[in-house]
């Protein structure tokens, strides 16, 4: 049996085995309740080690695993708060690290992609990977900067390099195709959760993000867009390979370090500026950053907003589109029939479908509650709040979003906006996000009086 094929017995052997830990989790609590201990003492039990045991696999697996598990960890803040405890801190250990390539393996990636002479391009090279991506692992390095001049000392620059894991598209294709037959038991995380259209959307993105040299290429419209920006820094490119990406190091906090451990002032701040991120990356770059999870954002000491993975983005060059600031304006002034119009020709409403003009407002009003004032403050429980309203079967919301469509040319922006409310919710940020609407959304600014 060859390497490769044993490896991949042994990736499916691990996904393979986690439905079996969930049923032994199960029979746990069964046991234990038969002895008189209390039921939500076995249920915090059992969910803690459903915890450990499926992020432990997904972060040994890396590839696909821990890229869903990156996109599960956004919506952590909507989880009921009594199952949110046992998941945070193996969710955030999921976005922030991941075991090691071997050092043997690295070398080779390096030769490959850069040259046998790779190791001249680096006055330095950490063997040990300071973070992990989803498909590679980053290594601190000082990158030699060609001479000014003849005989001039070369000058150098701290660099963060990317390293894709060997096999990684090969594995990622692998870890989607077996997690989408295994759906129905992330369930455990949230009931309401629809994991099968995220698993397919991921699959969809894979031959992009697995392109190093076309991330540069995403990178490097991002870092003209935002050059000199006060608030916004994008590492600069330094150079790219179809598997290696150097950058710019990127010195700062985690957000995920802000979100845990930040003061009220730093996570109001961080919130701002990913609003800000968010809405004005299409006008400025044509582009959205679409993988809003906090292992990709970093505060710097001056506090802007560090953004440092570009591998997944959509291509927006006209910007957001016009009709949904205008038809948000328009639930904000309270125009019922102007909503519904709108929505019908954008296809939100297939165009035989009778729906009550009125129940879509009112529908929408408390989605748009964090602009319809000066300032909001996102929190765990408004999201909850949300989660709920939209996902019980006995709810007004629930029947009507059944009504409704989401046509594809929306889907992307409707996925990330989701995430970046669920990153928000998560920093408990208070921010003039109405105000940066205005400033970035087109349609939404009111008419100049």
């Amino acid at each position: 049996m060859s390497d490769i094929p044993r490896r991949a017995a042994a990736r499916t052997a691990k996904l393979a085995a986690l439905p079996l830990g969930f049923a032994g989790r199960t029979a746990l609590g069964l046991g234990k309740r038969a002895v008189g201990i209390a039921s939500d003492v076995i249920s915090e039990d059992i969910q803690r080690r459903t915890a450990e045991q499926l992020f432990s696999v997904l972060g040994q697996l890396k590839g696909g695993a821990m890229k869903f598990g990156q996109a599960l960890s956004v919506f952590e803040a909507a989880m009921p708060e009594e199952m949110a405890g046992p998941y945070r801190q193996a969710l955030t250990k999921l976005q922030e690290a991941a075991p090691p390539m071997p050092a043997a393996s690295l070398h080779k990636a390096l030769a490959e992609q850069l040259g046998a002479d790779w190791r001249d391009k680096f006055a330095e090279f950490d063997d040990v990977p300071a973070a992990a991506a989803s498909i590679g692992q980053v290594h601190r390095a000082v990158w030699k900067l060609p001479p000014a001049r003849k005989n001039a000392k070369p000058k150098t620059i701290d660099v963060a390099v990317k390293v894709q894991y060997p096999g990684a598209g090969e594995a990622l294709l692998a870890d989607l195709k077996q997690l989408s037959r295994l759906a129905h038991m992330f369930k455990v995380i949230q009931p309401g959760m629809d994991i099968k259209p995220l698993l397919a959307e991921l699959k969809e993105r894979i031959t992009e993000e697995l392109d190093y040299a076309m991330e540069a290429e995403t990178q490097r419209a991002f870092a003209t867009a935002y050059g000199n920006d006060p608030e916004i820094f994008v590492p600069k490119v330094i150079a790219s390979a179809p598997r290696v990406l150097v950058t710019e190091w990127v010195e700062g906090t985690p957000l995920a370090k802000v979100i845990s451990d930040g003061t009220l002032e730093e996570r109001d701040q961080a919130g701002r500026l990913m609003a800000t991120l968010h809405f004005s990356a299409p006008a400025r770059a044509g582009l959205l950053h679409a993988d809003p999870h906090p292992g990709n954002f970093r505060m710097l000491p001056d506090g802007r907003l560090g953004v440092i993975d570009f591998g997944a983005v959509a291509r927006l060059p006209e910007g957001l589109p016009e009709p949904i600031g205008r038809l948000v304006r328009l639930a904000l002034d309270g125009d019922a029939a102007g909503v519904a119009d709108g929505l019908r020709e954008e296809g939100f409403i297939k165009p035989d479908d009778e729906i009550d003009a009125q129940a879509v407002l009112d529908f929408l009003r408390p989605m748009i509650e964090p602009v319809a004032v000066e300032k909001f403050r996102f929190t765990r429980a408004w999201l909850r709040g949300e989660a709920t309203r939209l996902s019980s079967p006995r709810s007004p919301a629930y029947q009507l979003s059944r009504k409704l469509n989401l046509p594809p040319s929306y889907l992307m922006i409707h996925r990330v906006t989701l995430g970046s409310i669920g990153v928000l919710c998560q920093l408990e940020a208070e921010a003039p996000y109405r105000g940066i609407l205005e400033e970035w959304l087109p349609g939404f600014a009111p008419p100049m009086s």
